[in-house]
């Protein structure tokens, strides 16, 4: 059997004729950029995810330098996230000439550890402008603690919430939960599009005016520039694409949760508990497991062995940030999070899209059971 890590030909086919007239609409319109269809989507998004305002920028990168620029992060300022995570939470703090101050995760989510961002807290504040917590994998950070901390020292709170759209904190929809939400929409996020796309979500009036202004050279009316922006424009064919693909969303992230399901049932019947830790969904979260990564002793050599037989996987993400080649000057060493870098070492994703059948979940299963044996 070959079960691929990801296969979005079968969502595609699904939807196929969908697409394809929404598709035909904006061609046969000739509007292309910051169209009908963006305002819409940007409307929709915002009351998924219980946010008042959501303004379409052209990546999830884009999304969190812009939320950063809109929070008055500049040269010299310090922002608190975690070294174990997508280069781009990092790479857009120091590309504003700010200073990423790195705290360790926890060892069961995968998100940071809000214990060791208030340990930070109390050593030394000063300077620190912002954290960005990153709703890893599909799950929330735990942001009752952070959102506290944050209001205690001033802080802005921007989520990275890349890889969760439609997850829930406590009923709360992720991206409604700080000062900013950002989304990639990366073809194999939940909701992708046919390219790159973000969004940025927030509750307040005049940050979302500002980051309009700032996904527009800076302008509210053409040719007049009030501040120094870009050029970080959603385009109207990738929004006319997601809002076909999120009436879908929750039925495929059903899906997701239910192969989530099924892979614990099956790892804990295959006793093999000592070699392979399943992630933990805390009480008050709701995953919509962009994910599913299990920490795996042999990680590598696991790895190798289900590719011979068949299985796709992946590694999420095999160094941490603060042992990155261009993050040297920041001044890291090896030991500094512990707990990062174990996860860096063991940490493996298995196939978990909607479409995969009960058959191709146990495959995958008694592969990994097999390796160990």
């Amino acid at each position: 059997m070959n079960v691929n890590f990801l296969d979005l030909k079968k969502q595609y086919g699904k939807i196929k004729s969908e697409l394809m007239r929404e598709l035909k609409t904006v061609c046969d319109s000739q509007h292309y950029v910051l169209g009908p269809n963006v305002k819409a989507l940007e409307e929709e998004i915002a009351a998924y995810c219980g946010a008042k305002y959501a303004v379409g920028v052209a990546s999830g990168t884009d999304a969190i330098l812009l939320a950063l620029v809109a929070a008055g992060v500049g040269p010299g300022d310090k922002v608190v996230t975690t070294p174990y995570t997508f280069f781009a939470t990092a790479g857009s703090i120091s590309l504003l000439g700010a200073v990423p101050v790195f705290v360790d995760i926890e060892p069961d989510t995968f998100n940071i550890d809000p214990n060791e961002f208030e340990r930070l807290l109390k050593r030394s504040s000063k300077g620190i402008k912002a954290v960005i917590p990153v709703h890893l994998y599909g799950q929330c950070a735990e942001m009752d603690t952070i959102r506290s901390l944050a209001h205690r020292y001033s802080l802005s709170v921007i989520e990275d919430a890349a890889q969760s759209i439609g997850a829930r904190y406590k009923s709360r929809g992720a991206g409604s939960l700080g000062d900013f939400g950002c989304f990639s929409f990366y073809p194999t996020k939940n909701l992708g599009c046919f390219g790159d796309g973000g969004m940025i979500t927030t509750n307040n009036r005049r940050r979302a005016d500002k980051l309009r202004m700032l996904r527009g050279h800076g302008s509210r009316r053409r040719y007049y520039y009030d501040i120094v922006g870009t050029n970080s424009r959603l385009d109207e064919i990738q929004a006319a694409v997601l809002r076909v693909k999120l009436k879908y969303l929750d039925g495929w992230a059903e899906g997701r949760r239910k192969n989530a399901a099924k892979y614990t049932e099956l790892f804990g019947k295959a006793g093999i508990g000592s070699s392979v830790t399943v992630p933990e969904i805390r009480k008050e979260n709701l995953s919509v497991y962009n994910q599913f990564v299990v920490l795996a002793k042999k990680r590598d050599a696991l790895r190798k062995y289900l590719s011979a037989n068949g299985v796709g996987s992946e590694i999420y993400y095999p160094m941490s940030l603060h042992q990155q080649k261009c993050f040297k000057d920041l001044g890291y060493k090896k030991g500094d999070f512990p707990v990062s870098e174990d996860a860096a070492k063991k940490s493996l994703a298995l196939p978990i899209y909607p479409e995969l059948k009960e058959a191709e979940l146990r495959y995958v299963v008694s592969t990994i059971a097999a390796f160990y044996s």
